[in-house]
């Protein structure tokens, strides 16, 4: 399968595609959240030496998947930062490592600018535990707090990646 993973701000013709895909896998219940406010949030990933970033997972020039680095996504843990937010992996495409691709590029890109952890929630860490991340804090019965830690330049431990 050929998988091309870009920056969405090389790519803007694409944006309102990758708002509808986050909008529908986590905010259609949010009372006031529309595709165009998705957009208008993922317009502020315009540079890949900045946070926040916003790769997209394309097959044939056409989205089917995302993931973003965000300086927060949490009203709580204001003081953990970034988050990786909104991974989605269009239905057809799921348990075809494309959600892994894009994780596995997060943590490249983040690892270049320097960002020593980054958090998420979710309530399936084991995906995530698999790619590397650490229980950071259960939130619930159903609801974890995972961090990626980066590796350090010359790290050799297992996980760490050249």
């Amino acid at each position: 399968m050929p998988l091309t993973i870009t920056h969405l701000h090389e790519i803007p013709a694409h944006r309102q595609a990758v708002a509808e895909m986050i909008w529908r896998e986590f905010w259609t219940d949010v009372p006031g959240a529309t595709t165009q406010g998705m957009a208008d949030r993922l317009a502020k990933a315009g540079r890949p030496d900045a946070v926040p970033l916003c790769l997209v997972a394309l097959h044939e020039g056409q989205p089917i998947g995302v993931v973003n680095l965000v300086e927060n996504d949490d009203d709580v843990h204001v003081d953990w930062t970034p988050w990786l937010a909104g991974l989605v992996v269009a239905e057809p495409w799921r348990g075809r490592g494309v959600g892994s691709a894009l994780v596995g590029r997060l943590l490249d890109e983040a690892r270049r600018l320097g960002i020593q952890q980054f958090y998420l929630g979710t309530d399936g860490p084991g995906f995530y535990t698999r790619l590397g991340a650490v229980h950071h804090l259960q939130h619930s019965a159903d609801f974890w707090f995972l961090r990626f830690d980066l590796a350090q330049a010359g790290d050799s431990s297992p996980g760490a990646r050249a």
